[in-house]
């Protein structure tokens, strides 16, 4: 059917059928998008769920590796920073945690790069646990006390890298194996293991 002139009640019909698709096709197309929406909202919320979790069972593993190399030398567990807590809180109960704190302090200290703050920190830290009957007196020797009062007298990062040393080795050689040796310790790291095996059983 066809009419080319104006106002021809066939013309018009013919312009009702073209706009016809054009509306449906865009109902259509609004459709689509919605029902999309409707359908991918959950398939995302699986998506994250499982990522998360396996972030959670990642750092699991993480942790429980941590833990067992704690044993392998002093060094892995002081670059570990749960490994120095759980050392910190078994240091607590032989009430010696003084000597990790100094050594802590001092590896604070060396980050200063203001003269005038390091020159008031090594005050404090001397008087803290270096000094002769200071609050949180540390177990060195009076050759290694001396030395490290004199440093004071011109202050720099380096004033109490032997009195540290002192105490990291008292540390190593003293507390350490016991930490080792230690009912909580051995906890964690029968749990540490028990995790890794869990693991491979399961891959």
């Amino acid at each position: 059917m066809s009419c080319w002139m104006p106002g021809c009640p066939a013309l018009s019909m013919c312009r009702g059928l073209a706009a016809l698709p054009i509306a449906c096709l865009e109902r259509a197309k609004d459709l689509k998008t919605r029902l999309g929406i409707l359908l991918h909202k959950p398939e995302l919320g699986h998506k994250a769920g499982s990522s998360s979790k396996l972030q959670l069972g990642s750092r699991r593993r993480d942790s429980s590796r941590e833990v067992l190399e704690w044993r392998e030398s002093f060094d892995q567990l002081l670059k570990s920073k749960s490994g120095v807590n759980a050392f910190h809180t078994f240091l607590k109960t032989e009430f010696s945690e003084e000597n990790l704190d100094f050594w802590l302090a001092c590896e604070d200290f060396k980050k200063t790069r203001s003269k005038t703050k390091l020159a008031s920190k090594a005050n404090r830290i001397f008087e803290e646990f270096v000094q002769s009957e200071a609050p949180r007196e540390v177990n060195i020797d009076h050759e290694t006390r001396e030395i490290t009062r004199k440093n004071l007298s011109g202050a720099t990062s380096a004033c109490f890298n032997e009195a540290q040393a002192k105490t990291r080795t008292l540390m190593e050689k003293d507390s350490y194996p016991r930490f080792l040796k230690s009912a909580s310790y051995q906890d964690m790291s029968r749990q540490a293991a028990s995790r890794g095996t869990s693991k491979r059983s399961h891959t």
